[in-house]
């Protein structure tokens, strides 16, 4: 049984499907859920360029909230969770996904994906085979 899950999200339907299937394995297992979003783009890298100002930056802090907090809403809806949210920054999501995961004691991770057949999987890759083929715990995929 699992005591800490880590659930991957990025604002999409199926990552909200995943923190759904997430929050009731968290509410049947008694474990503590916590709900990860990986930016991609740290601040303290690219407040220097020249295309990106403030006011940019802000944006993307407010679309990395909005994403997590609608799966927070899913979470708490599905009732009985005990849950917490923590963005996290990396070139990588796979690896940021993993890190984390190992990094703060996590036994089972929670991620989606929205590839439904090996073409796209060739073609787009995907983030979830990546978090599988790397974690160190089991690793539910949420469709």
């Amino acid at each position: 049984m699992p005591k800490k899950i880590l659930c991957a999200v990025d604002g999409s339907h199926e990552a909200d499907r995943a923190a759904a299937c997430a929050a009731d394995l968290a509410k049947d297992t008694g474990a503590k859920l916590t709900l990860l979003h990986v930016n991609p783009i740290p601040a303290d890298r690219i407040a220097k360029t020249y295309f990106w100002d403030e006011v940019l930056l802000g944006a993307v802090e407010r679309q990395i909230h909005q994403q997590i907090g609608n799966a927070a809403k899913v979470v708490a809806a599905r009732g009985g969770a005990d849950f917490d949210t923590v963005v996290v920054s990396g070139n990588r999501v796979s690896s940021a996904i993993n890190s984390y995961a190992e990094e703060k004691g996590y036994d089972h991770i929670v991620i989606a994906t929205g590839i439904s057949n090996e073409l796209e999987r060739i073609i787009l890759g995907s983030v979830a085979t990546d978090v599988i083929s790397k974690a160190h715990c089991p690793v539910t995929v949420v469709r």
